[in-house]
């Protein structure tokens, strides 16, 4: 073993910057009335995203149950929204399988929350405030940056991305950008928002991109722009990285489990783990789930904003090595 290798991985300086960050979230949400809530980090159910992957455990004892470690705690804070708890945010550690790198971590922290009866375009207004406030001491920041996803490509890329053509491939390949043999439409567009538009945004100032195309809804309702399908889903980005993923949540049962089945259907076609599907959420909708706006951002990447670290490792007290 590394004479080294047990010490923390973060500086007593960087732990009191992200203890002041997690007071002043916590702050701002008890001077808004948000309640803090905490939910299970288990469950029976993994997520079925195409872009993340849960990783599981074995349950000992008569049942012999295979159990999952969240990868957010959505499913069980809209559980808790169904029955009427209103307003609510969470501060926990998620798990995500196959993510290692210099901004990702396997285990990290999330702040996750819901405002009921908003929409997602005023809870970007709010994101924007919690982020200036926990941004304001350690960056000069000016007027926040709001841009649609097409206006987005259009401004970069010259191309409406809600209209599938074979213009975003070629002009991809000819800023020398390699393009995987099997990849579709979606996978095509992502590569060029990280490849080319993300990279074109200033750095300096906090950008919201809404209103993504319909086939990236995820767990968001869809709405109609011009007779176009669109998803009420935002990212917001910063120093040239994620922070968070915002939405206009989806409440109907039907098109949930619609959704969940055929993102299954994906991962058996992929030959990828294909967990339970959770009952649990959709018996929630069935229920009445009310009409709201969540969004979850990653703690660790704020800390490392705030301390201009290198990497998020240097933002966790134990980081997994690379």
């Amino acid at each position: 073993m590394n004479s080294k290798s047990w010490q923390p991985t973060a500086t007593k300086k960087t732990l009191e910057l992200r203890a002041a960050v997690l007071s002043d979230i916590r702050s701002f949400f008890s001077e808004r009335s948000v309640l803090e809530v905490e939910t299970p980090v288990l469950s029976v159910a993994g997520t079925p995203e195409l872009g993340l992957e849960s990783l599981e455990t074995q349950l000992a004892g008569p049942r012999q149950e295979t159990l999952y470690l969240h990868t957010s705690p959505e499913h069980a804070m809209k559980r808790l929204l169904a029955v009427g708890s209103g307003d609510i945010f969470q501060l926990c550690k998620v798990f995500r399988d196959a993510e290692l790198g210099r901004w990702h971590q396997p285990e990290f922290t999330m702040l996750e929350w819901y405002r009921v009866g908003w929409d997602e375009k005023k809870l970007m207004q709010e994101a924007e405030l919690l982020l200036k406030t926990l941004l304001k001491n350690h960056y000069s920041l000016g007027p926040s940056n709001f841009l649609s996803y097409r206006e987005a490509f259009n401004a970069h890329l010259a191309i409406n991305p809600l209209k599938e053509t074979t213009e975003l491939a070629k002009k991809l390949a000819a800023q020398g950008i390699d393009i995987p043999t099997e990849i579709d439409w979606n996978g095509l567009l992502d590569l060029a928002l990280t490849s080319i538009v993300l990279p074109a945004l200033d750095p300096s100032v906090i950008t919201f991109i809404f209103d993504f195309p319909a086939d990236q809804a995820q767990l968001s309702r869809i709405k109609y722009d011009s007779g176009e399908q669109i998803a009420a889903r935002f990212e917001v980005f910063f120093q040239g990285l994620e922070i968070g993923n915002g939405f206009g949540e989806l409440t109907d049962p039907v098109e949930q489990r619609n959704r969940f089945e055929m993102a299954l259907m994906q991962r058996k076609h992929q030959r990828r783990p294909v967990p339970p599907i959770d009952d649990k959420l959709l018996a929630a909708l069935e229920n009445g789930l009310p009409a709201c706006a969540g969004m979850a951002m990653g703690i660790d990447r704020i800390v490392a904003l705030v301390g201009k670290l290198p990497n998020v490792a240097k933002a966790i007290s134990f980081a997994h090595p690379l």
